[in-house]
């Protein structure tokens, strides 16, 4: 494990401090996905690509996860008016209909209006061309909108 470690590290806490707020933040995120890395039995034997993928899924859902816990703790310290209620559960709901995309789709929602990398840097990170990127990228929009349309 300390091998893929080497091998990715560099990879691993620039995505990771480019999605976090702060360098500190980034070193966990790093961190926890290493430890669930640890019980993961059959990471070793993928192919690099997957490995990393899963490392920056991990990651990605490790911060949406904080991020859920950040805002149910604010919310019960303060004495919300309008506006932050209002920012909120734009929150919320950015993270449920990130959920209701299939995960290498929500990854690169997440990456673009989140992180905001373009088609390109997206593709470096994913390994994939930046027409890919936009294909998918257009994909779950049209998701996006189709489940709005339900609604």
């Amino acid at each position: 494990m300390s091998d893929l470690y080497e091998t990715l590290k560099h990879d691993l806490h620039r995505f990771a401090n480019s999605i976090a707020r702060h360098e500190q933040e980034g070193k966990d995120l790093v961190q926890d996905a290493l430890v669930k890395s640890l019980e993961q039995e059959d990471l070793l034997e993928w192919p690099r690509h997957k490995q990393k993928a899963w490392f920056y899924r991990v990651i990605k859902n490790k911060l949406i996860d904080q991020r859920r816990k950040d805002q149910r703790l604010s919310s019960w310290e303060e004495d919300l008016d309008f506006p932050v209620e209002e920012l909120t559960g734009r929150r919320l709901e950015t993270v449920e209909l990130l959920s209701k995309l299939p995960s290498d789709q929500s990854d690169i929602v997440f990456k673009r209006y989140w992180v905001g990398l373009s088609s390109k840097e997206i593709g470096e990170q994913l390994e994939l061309p930046a027409s890919t990127v936009r294909f998918k990228l257009q994909q779950a929009m049209k998701r996006l909108r189709n489940y709005f349309e339900e609604e």
